[in-house]
C-alpha cells in the first residue's frame, strides 16, 4: 500500500496533510507547497505558460498536467484538490477562466474567457445541514481535441464535447456534445452539424 493510500484510509493523518498542505477551509496551497513541491510533482511540458496573474490552487496529491506549448492566460483558476486536471498539446486555456477537476482537456482546444469548467458539485439535500458541509460528487469533464468553446460558457461536471465540436458563447452545457457540431444556449442544443458528404456546416 503507497503512503497515499495510508494517509487516505487514516482520519488523523488525513486531517494533518491536509493542514500541512493549505491553511483550513482553504482552497489554495501553502506556500512552501507551490514552491517546493508542485514544480516538481507537476512539470510543465515544453514551452508551456503559466501567466503571472493565473491563480494555481494545485495540490500534490491529485494529478496536474500542462502539455507542450499550451498556455493558462492571466487571472484564470486551476483546481485539482477534488480530481486531476489535464491539459494537452497547443492549447489555451483563456483570461479568466476557472477548471475545477476532475477535468481532461485534449489537445489544440481554444478556450475564450471567463469560461467555467466544474467537474465539482455539492450537496445539497439535507435541508438541516449547511450546504458547505455537504458531501461533494465529482464527476469527469472531457473536451476533446480541435474544440472551440465561447466566452461566458459554463461546462457542467460529467459532460463530454466530442473533437472538433463549438460551444457558442454563453452556453451552458449539461449534456454531451457530438463530434463536428456547434452547440448554442442554455440548456446548449446542437445548432449546427458538419456533412461530411457536401463538406458543409449544415443547420439543424
Amino acid at each position: 500500500m503507497s503512503i497515499k493510500e495510508k494517509i487516505k484510509q487514516h482520519p488523523g493523518l488525513k486531517r494533518l496533510s491536509l493542514y500541512l498542505l493549505m491553511p483550513e477551509n482553504q482552497a489554495r496551497p501553502r506556500t512552501w507547497v507551490r514552491w517546493f513541491i508542485n514544480p516538481f510533482v507537476h512539470p510543465k511540458g515544453k514551452g508551456s505558460l503559466i501567466r503571472r496573474r493565473t491563480r494555481m490552487d494545485v495540490l500534490p496529491f491529485n494529478t496536474f498536467r500542462l502539455g507542450r506549448y499550451s498556455t493558462i492566460e492571466d487571472f484564470a483558476t486551476i483546481n485539482n484538490g477534488m480530481g486531476a486536471v489535464i491539459i494537452g498539446d497547443n492549447t489555451r486555456i483563456g483570461i479568466g477562466n476557472v477548471v475545477i477537476g476532475p477535468v481532461t482537456i485534449g489537445n489544440n482546444v481554444i478556450f475564450a474567457q471567463n469560461i467555467v469548467l466544474s467537474g465539482l458539485n455539492h450537496g445539497y439535500t439535507d435541508p438541516e445541514v449547511p450546504i458547505s458541509l455537504q458531501p461533494c460528487s465529482t464527476a469527469q469533464i472531457i473536451v476533446e481535441d480541435d474544440c472551440w468553446v465561447g466566452a461566458n460558457s459554463v461546462i457542467t461536471a460529467g459532460v463530454r464535447i466530442g473533437k472538433h465540436a463549438v460551444v457558442a458563447g454563453g452556453s451552458v452545457v449539461t449534456k454531451d456534445v457530438p463530434p463536428y457540431t456547434v452547440v448554442a444556449g442554455n440548456p446548449a442544443k446542437v445548432i449546427r452539424r458538419y456533412n461530411t458528404t457536401t463538406g458543409q456546416w449544415e443547420r439543424v
